[in-house]
């Protein structure tokens, strides 16, 4: 059995980490570095930086964080904001990085994905997608959220993994930052439609909610990021209780 992932995300801005509610009103939650050595160190299996003003600003993620980052930790990292090509890519893969995250450029031109794929490998490439319920649909959003589209998530995931994604970060904004657990219905609805792994993002708020994402959604993988930077959560007591509830982990 595929052990299920725990993932702390760090959402980078003008080179600190930094956490909001629903995508807004951000307050700072320390130094990236530091902190990506302490999830390390406490049993993290993955971490996750995004940049979320790069795509906005039109900036790219800073890659001296990330050479900082390949040289204190020794798990698999991805990082994305920003990134809208190749060179992009190479470059952070090249400093350390695992993994890349796109999302708004990939929707802006979809054979970025086929690329990236071709030139990578689909092991390295993530696809980030924030989507919003809108009545009964779920709608692609850009740039951190704040461009709304009339794509459907689960049309949009399926021509992703198409292309050539190994991966899907699917963040629901209607939970992210709420602390009311995550969006199970979609999330199981995209794990049942594709044979990629799906990670869960947006809305952890104690252990159960990952016990729910993991038996409920059939998640791959849960990422979260206040409740590990505020210490809400311990890493350590976490995968025990999940492995108590018989979701195998890594310990």
């Amino acid at each position: 059995m595929l052990t299920k992932r725990i993932i702390p995300c760090l959402d980078i801005k003008n080179g600190r980490t930094v956490k909001g509610v629903n995508f807004v009103n951000l307050i700072d939650a320390g130094d990236p570095v530091e902190l990506a050595k302490k999830y390390a160190e406490k049993g993290a299996d993955e971490l996750v930086f995004l940049d979320i003003s790069a795509t906005l600003e039109e900036r790219k993620t800073t890659l001296e964080m990330v050479l900082h980052v390949a040289e204190q930790v020794n798990i698999p990292f991805t990082v994305g904001g920003g990134i809208s090509s190749v060179e992009d890519v190479d470059a952070l893969l090249k400093c350390g990085a695992d993994k890349v995250s796109v999302n708004s450029s990939a929707v802006k031109r979809p054979e970025l994905i086929n690329e990236l794929a071709n030139k990578f490998g689909c092991q390295c490439i993530v696809v980030a997608i924030d989507a919003k319920k809108v009545g009964d649909d779920w709608k692609v959003h850009l740039a951190g959220g704040s461009i709304p589209t009339e794509l459907d998530l689960f049309d949009w995931a399926k021509e992703v993994e198409h292309r050539g994604a190994g991966e899907i970060l699917f963040t629901s904004m209607n939970n992210d930052g709420t602390k009311n657990g995550f969006a199970n219905e979609a999330l199981a609805k995209l794990s049942e439609e594709l044979n990629i792994p799906i990670i869960a993002s947006g809305g952890a708020g104690n252990v159960q909610h990952f016990v729910d994402t993991f038996k409920n959604g059939k998640s791959d993988a849960a990422l979260a990021a206040s409740v590990f930077h505020f210490g809400e959560i311990a890493i350590k007591d976490l995968k025990e209780e999940l492995k108590n509830n018989g979701i195998a982990v890594r310990i």
